[in-house]
């Protein structure tokens, strides 16, 4: 995805108040026994210590890693992000395959990295860094002659992410909840005076996107869900806020950028065209002065991920997601003639940025079989240069699986038709005859992602030494396969997106080479949600399950959720404030019927996280526990969404084989 111009999208007494439903479901006496253990930030309840064999296996997949570039440099190199030791960390590269140079030593890992533009007087680099995963970054300026590090923001509980530099490099852009700590207002940074102003505070979530060439105004978005957002400009000297009309009314908006004359735009989006109701988000180009839209991307049907202008104004460049798989094309301006390319490897785009002079186009690559790094495209010459080379472990990268995509049939119609649903299917290699393989069910969270080929060294890692299967669904409410698609999960929807898992089990049970005995579910966030409300329905059918930072009943996460988030997450799930949806939560959420969970059970979870927080993992822990049900529980408390630093996430990935090993595959009982 090319994402310079991509709108981002990003207590324990509670377990005391659970429905009285969850609490009256079992007796005090068939509460099982919990082993506990506290080794610096890692809690774990009931996790058997992990057999030195078994990390000795893992370490070298858990030793890959990748890089993703953030921009160039003035002096030619690419700034880009890769970890050395724990995090991930800004890294600079000056020649194809040249020594990786550290520039910044955290603990923590960095977020989004911005460098100066090439007509600035600036030689650095912005970038965003949070503590222990807490998510309230705050943006730091790198200054590569002194490498001195100077913090740009408040430093207190708010976010602030985003930076996005004006083309002489005198204004910075950025989003933050400072006001009040609630609604995401776009500020603008002089940089001379060091002075920072909010210059949108109309409520809700707001992003600044482009600014025009002559830094006099500020192409700014409003975000209200993956559906439907608000495209604007602001006046800098006078801070009136211009809204552009959204033709239908609501509309789904990507990227939003001023083209070279700095009065037409570029941008991406699904409005209708001609009255036209469409699937998909294109890339158009509008000319106010003419009234002139032209739909660029009209004859691709899928959706446009990213674009990106050079800064000599003479190329675009855009990415498609085409069934899971991201295609390149660039665009000669004005003509919008597209140039002429050299093969690129199959796989998904990362982030991407034109050199300062506009020859050239660096772009991170990522494939099921590679992680990711960093690519140069000569655009003269047609040309491909391989600019990084990642580590995979010394592992032999030759006998890595590429999944299948496959489609499979679930419980509803469309034009009279079972509708189905994608997924992605790691299938082991040299299985011997009639064998059957056991099964492990990914599924991601967002709800609104995507999960797409890329390189995943658990998966590989089964697969190869595991001789486990593994299927990785886009059930519907995932993005990249249209608007329609999106919708159908949600509020009173919710588990219809369960459904399809049950649909899923039911074509393994079709499939001679699969073991539908032995099929286990693991999901991260909303995905993890889906493993509690799978292993709900379908425990007679599924073995055991691992939840991530997963949410366990609708109303206690929106209560608990932090404020800045919350109507987002509103406009998905529905409204908890709204009696009938909260009777829906109420019907639907996993906590209530805890004591339907009957297969095996692992929670982990980052104290720190402020979109789910830790609560929901420690009741549903707790309401499992209460059934007589044993359950694996890992708390990092200095992690929050998700695991970012490696020894947390290996030990984790340990855990979790360990975890699959015993109750998925009956190992070492």
């Amino acid at each position: 995805m090319l994402r310079r111009h991509m709108l981002v999208a990003a207590l324990l007494g509670l377990a005391c108040n659970l429905p009285a439903f969850a609490q009256a479901q079992a007796p005090e006496a068939k509460r099982e026994s919990v082993a506990r253990e506290e080794l610096g930030n890692r809690i774990s309840e009931n996790i058997p210590a992990i057999p030195q064999e078994l990390i000795d296996r893992l370490n070298r997949y858990q030793n890959t890693r990748g890089a993703g570039v953030a921009g160039w440099t003035k002096n030619g190199c690419l700034l880009i992000g890769t970890r050395f030791a724990e995090t991930n960390q800004a890294h600079r590269v000056c020649q194809p395959l040249g020594m990786r140079e550290q520039l910044t030593f955290y603990p923590e890992p960095l977020g989004g990295m911005s460098p100066s533009p090439a007509e600035s007087t600036l030689d650095g680099f912005v970038f965003s860094k949070d503590k222990g995963g807490d998510e309230f970054s705050q943006l730091y300026w790198f200054d590569h002659a002194t490498r001195n590090v100077t913090m740009l923001t408040d430093g207190k509980r708010t976010q602030n992410n985003g930076a996005l530099f004006s083309r002489d490099g005198k204004l910075l852009a950025y989003r933050s909840t400072a006001r009040n700590g609630t609604d995401t207002d776009v500020w603008v940074r002089d940089i001379a005076s060091s002075v920072a102003k909010p210059v949108v505070t109309a409520g809700g979530t707001w992003a600044a996107l482009d600014f025009s060439p002559d830094g006099k105004t500020l192409l700014v978005m409003k975000r209200v869900s993956a559906a439907e957002a608000y495209p604007g400009e602001v006046d800098l000297a006078t801070g009136a806020l211009t809204m552009f009309p959204v033709d239908g009314g609501k509309a789904a908006f990507g990227g939003f950028a001023y083209a070279p004359d700095g009065k037409s735009v570029y941008f991406v989006s699904d409005e209708p065209v001609n009255g036209t109701i469409q699937e998909f988000q294109t890339l158009r180009h509008h000319d106010p002065a003419t009234g002139k839209l032209t739909v660029l991307s009209a004859k691709i049907p899928w959706d446009v991920e990213g674009f990106s202008l050079s800064e000599d104004g003479k190329h675009l460049a855009y990415s498609t997601n085409e069934d899971g798989i991201s295609r390149l094309r660039i665009l000669s301006l004005p003509s919008h003639r597209e140039i002429a390319l050299p093969a690129l490897p199959i796989g998904v785009f990362g982030s991407g940025a034109f050199s300062p002079d506009g020859t050239r186009l660096a772009l991170t690559l990522n494939s099921a079989t590679s992680p990711s790094d960093v690519f140069v495209i000569d655009l003269a010459k047609a040309s491909l240069t391989r600019w990084t080379q990642s580590e995979v472990g010394g592992l032999d990268a030759s006998k890595f699986i590429a999944p299948t995509l496959i489609r499979y049939p679930t419980f509803d119609t469309v034009d009279g038709k079972r509708r189905t649903i994608p997924a992605f299917y790691y299938r082991p290699t040299n299985v011997p005859a009639g064998r059957k393989l056991p099964v492990v069910i990914n599924i991601h969270g967002g709800p609104e992602a995507q999960s797409q080929p890329t390189f995943n060294p658990t998966a590989q890692f089964m697969a190869n030494e595991m001789g486990v299967a593994m299927l990785v669904p886009n059930v519907r409410g995932s993005s990249g396969y249209g608007k329609t698609f999106l919708s159908l999960d949600n509020a009173h929807r919710r588990e219809d997106s369960v459904k399809d898992i049950g649909a899923l089990l039911d074509w393994i049970a079709r499939q001679p080479e699969l073991d539908s005995t032995r099929v286990g579910v693991a999901g991260g966030s909303y995905g993890g949600y889906m493993v509690l409300a799978s292993l709900m329905h379908y425990s007679d059918r599924i073995r055991a399950g691992i939840d991530v930072v997963g949410i366990s009943h609708f109303g206690t996460f929106l209560k608990n959720t932090e404020s800045y988030r919350r109507d987002l997450r509103r406009v998905e799930y529905g409204d908890e404030r709204d009696p009938k949806m909260a009777e829906t939560f109420e019907r639907i959420s996993p906590l209530n019927h805890a004591n339907r969970i009957t297969s095996k059970l692992f929670v982990a979870q980052g104290k720190n996280d402020p979109r789910v927080p830790y609560t929901e993992a420690e009741q549903i822990v707790k309401a499992v526990r209460a059934n007589g049900q044993p359950v694996w529980y890992l708390l990092y408390t200095d992690e929050g969404h998700g695991f970012r630093k490696k020894s947390n996430t290996d030990y984790f990935g340990a855990a979790s084989v360990l975890f699959w090993q015993q109750n998925l595959l009956n190992e070492g009982r």
